[in-house]
């Protein structure tokens, strides 16, 4: 891999690593899918959130927890990730050169990918949901 590539890493909080009978949830975001833990740090496209604010992911494909996996079709349904947004940033800056040959036609571009970089709090399964407040109805 090139030093230039471009490349959305999973950041492993160190004392996660190892851990056995972890929940872990695949979710898609942004075209691209992730697996992710509570605690994780991932840096997603960019989500139009402050820093700080939490954020759910309702797009989780797939949840696995000790010999248990729950695969959705497409989607697991009643499921979803909470994350807190860390910081918005932007990636490596990138150079795409286009030139063809004998033409001399040449064109050199930069790039920089806008990224949000959000902590994995919690996994939610239809199991794990907070109950409705009085008054509220399920499906309104």
């Amino acid at each position: 891999m090139s030093e230039y590539s471009f490349t959305f890493e999973l950041i492993r909080v160190e004392e996660q690593r190892g851990r056995v009978g972890a929940m872990y949830a695949v979710i898609r975001s942004g075209g691209k899918q992730y697996k992710v833990e509570p605690g994780d740090l991932v840096k997603l496209e960019k989500i139009e959130a402050e820093v700080g604010a939490a954020v759910e992911l309702a797009e989780v494909l797939l949840i696995g927890e000790d010999d248990r996996v729950v695969v959705g079709n497409p989607l697991v349904k009643n499921a979803k990730v909470v994350g807190q947004v860390e910081s918005q940033g932007r990636g490596r800056k990138i150079i795409v050169f286009k030139s063809k040959r004998r033409k001399g036609y040449h064109k050199k571009q930069g790039h920089r990918q806008s990224y949000t970089a959000v902590r994995i709090k919690e996994i939610m399964t239809e199991a794990a949901q907070p109950p409705a407040a009085e008054g509220e109805e399920h499906g309104a």
